[in-house]
C-alpha cells in the first residue's frame, strides 16, 4: 500500500497550524503540557478497562514505559513548528504505526483511545476556559491535531500490516510445502511414537503418568506448525476433534477403568482416535508441495524471512494459552579463526554440521532459524524457563564435546555462546530478542561457551562448562 511522502504529510500538518490563531495555539500547546500526566493516566485507564486492550497492556514494563511515553506524545504533538519538527514528528507517528502492527493491535483500539483524549480534554476546556468561541477554537485545533496524527499512524500500519500479511501467508504456504513427504512421515512416526509408548506403560502395570497427545512430539508441531500451516483446512478441524477427545476423555477414562475389560475396550477408543488422527493428517499432506523461499541456501534451517510472523503467531498463542516459551540467541565462538585458518568452505562444513547437531537435538514443535552468519536462534514452544534452561545446556555441552570435521582429514572443535530469554507477557517480539541478545553478549564477555539468562528472567544468571 503506497504511503504519502514525508514532506508531504509534514506540509499538511503544517496547515494545521496555520488555520488555528496563534493564541489558540499558544493556549492549547500550553494546556496539553500542563495536562499531559492527567490525559495520559485517563487514556490508560479506559484503555485497561477494555478486555481487548488489556492483553496488550497489562505487562508491567509496557505500563512503566507507555506513561510517559503518552505524555511526552501528548506534549511534543503541539510543539512542532519548523519544517524539520514536522517531518520528525511523521516519522514519529509512522514508527507508533509500524509497532502496532508488529504487535496487532486492532486499529479501532487505537481510535478508541483518540475519541478517549478528545472527549477528556473537552472536560478540561469547559473546565477552564470560560470564553465559548475559544473553547470551540481549541477544541476543533486539539481534535485536527489528534486525528491528523491517527491518519499517519493507520497509513503506516495498513502499510505495515498488508507487509506482515503477504509475510505470513509465504510462511504458511512454506509450512505446508517444506519437504512434505519427509514431514508426514516424521510426525506419523512421532504419532506411532505415542501410542507405542502408552501401550508398553498399561502393559507395565506402573504408576499411570499417561502423556497427552496434545503435549508429545506430535502434538506440539501440529499446535504451534500444523493449524497454522493448514489452516482452513477441514482436516484441520477434524484431527483437533479427535485429539481432543482423547485427552480428555479417553485418557482420563483409562485410568478410572475397573476392570482389565473396560480398560481394553477404552484402549481400542484411543486406538481408534490415533487412527482418524491418522488419516486426517494424512489428508493434509496430499496437496503439499516443495516450496524453498525462507529457507537457508547452506543449512537448510529457516531464514530470518519468517522470523516476525512466527514470533508474533507465538505471542499471540501464549497469551490465549497461557504457555510459556523461550528464545535462545546462540552464536559460534571464535567463529572467523576457523574461516580464517582452515578457508571459508571448511567453515561452511561447521555451518552445515552444527545445524544438523541442533536440529537433532529439538522437537517437532520448535523453530530453528540462521539468521546469518554464525547466528542462529531456536524458539523453544510450550517451554518454561528451566526447561529452557535444561534445553540449552544440553546443546550447550553436545556441541562442545563433537569433533567437526572439516574435509581432507582435518576436524576442530566448536563451542557456543547461548543467550535465553523466556516470554513473560511482553507484546512486542523485538523486546524478547533485545532481551535475548543481551544475554548472548554477557555470555561472550564472562568466557563464552556458556548459556545465560536474561537478566529479568531468573535470579540465576548463567552456567558454564
Amino acid at each position: 500500500m503506497p504511503q504519502h511522502a514525508p514532506q508531504d504529510l509534514a506540509h499538511e500538518w503544517n496547515e494545521l497550524f496555520r488555520a488555528a490563531s496563534p493564541a489558540v495555539i499558544t493556549q492549547i500547546s500550553a494546556l496539553t503540557r500542563q495536562h499531559a500526566e492527567a490525559l495520559a493516566r485517563h487514556f490508560y485507564s479506559v484503555m485497561t478497562e477494555d478486555p481487548v486492550a488489556a492483553q496488550f497492556l497489562s505487562h508491567d514494563r509496557v505500563q512503566q514505559h507507555l506513561l510517559p511515553a503518552m505524555q511526552a506524545w501528548i506534549s511534543a504533538l503541539f510543539a512542532a513548528t519548523s519544517q524539520d519538527e514536522l517531518l520528525q514528528q511523521v516519522a514519529t507517528q509512522r514508527r507508533i504505526g509500524d509497532i502496532h502492527a508488529r504487535i496487532d493491535i486492532p486499529v479501532a483500539l487505537v481510535l478508541r483511545g483518540a475519541r478517549a483524549l478528545k472527549t477528556r480534554f473537552s472536560q478540561m476546556l469547559r473546565d477552564e476556559v470560560a470564553e465559548e468561541v475559544t473553547r470551540a477554537n481549541g477544541m476543533r485545533f486539539f481534535a485536527g491535531m489528534v486525528d491528523f496524527a491517527m491518519e499517519v499512524m493507520s497509513g503506516a500500519y495498513a502499510t505495515a500490516h498488508e507487509r506482515n500479511a503477504r509475510t505470513e501467508e509465504a510462511f504458511r504456504l512454506f509450512s505446508v510445502a517444506q519437504s512434505a513427504g519427509t514431514e508426514r512421515e516424521r510426525q506419523r512416526a512421532a504419532l506411532l511414537d505415542w501410542e507405542n509408548q502408552l501401550m508398553f506403560e498399561l502393559a507395565a502395570n506402573q504408576e499411570l503418568r499417561l502423556e497427552r497427545l496434545s503435549d508429545s512430539g506430535f502434538g506440539l508441531w501440529f499446535r504451534h506448525k500444523g493449524v497454522h500451516a493448514f489452516q482452513g483446512s477441514p482436516d484441520v478441524e477434524q484431527l483437533q476433534i479427535a485429539m481432543t477427545h482423547i485427552d480428555d476423555y479417553l485418557l482420563p477414562a483409562v485410568g478410572e477403568a475397573n476392570s482389565s475389560t473396560q480398560r481394553l475396550h477404552v484402549l481400542r477408543d484411543i486406538r481408534e482416535h490415533a487412527r482418524t488422527v491418522r488419516f486426517h493428517l494424512d489428508a493434509l499432506f496430499e496437496n503439499a508441495s516443495e516450496l524453498e523461499g525462507g529457507r537457508d541456501a547452506l543449512t537448510r534451517l529457516l531464514n530470518r524471512k519468517f522470523l516476525p510472523v512466527v514470533l508474533n503467531k507465538e505471542i499471540v498463542y501464549a497469551r490465549r494459552h497461557k504457555r510459556p516459551f523461550a528464545v535462545l540467541a546462540i552464536d559460534i565462538d571464535h567463529f572467523k579463526p576457523i574461516n580464517d585458518t582452515f578457508g571459508h568452505e571448511a567453515g561452511d562444513h561447521v555451518l552445515q554440521q552444527l545445524a544438523m547437531l541442533m536440529s537433532s537435538s529439538t522437537r517437532g514443535g520448535d523453530f530453528l532459524f540462521r539468521l546469518g552468519g554464525e547466528e542462529f536462534l531456536l524458539l523453544l514452544v510450550d517451554c518454561d524457563l528451566d526447561s529452557a534452561f535444561r534445553a540449552a545446556e544440553m546443546m550447550r555441552g553436545r556441541i562442545a564435546n563433537e569433533t567437526f570435521v572439516l574435509g581432507d582429514q582435518r576436524s576442530t572443535k566448536v563451542t557456543v555462546s547461548i543467550g535465553l530469554a523466556i516470554h513473560e507477557g511482553h507484546p512486542d517480539q523485538a523486546h524478547l530478542l533485545r532481551r535475548a541478545d543481551a544475554a548472548l553478549y554477557r555470555a561472550k564477555q564472562l568466557g563464552r561457551n556458556r548459556v545465560v539468562i536474561a537478566e529479568d528472567s531468573d535470579a540465576r544468571r548463567s552456567a558454564s562448562a
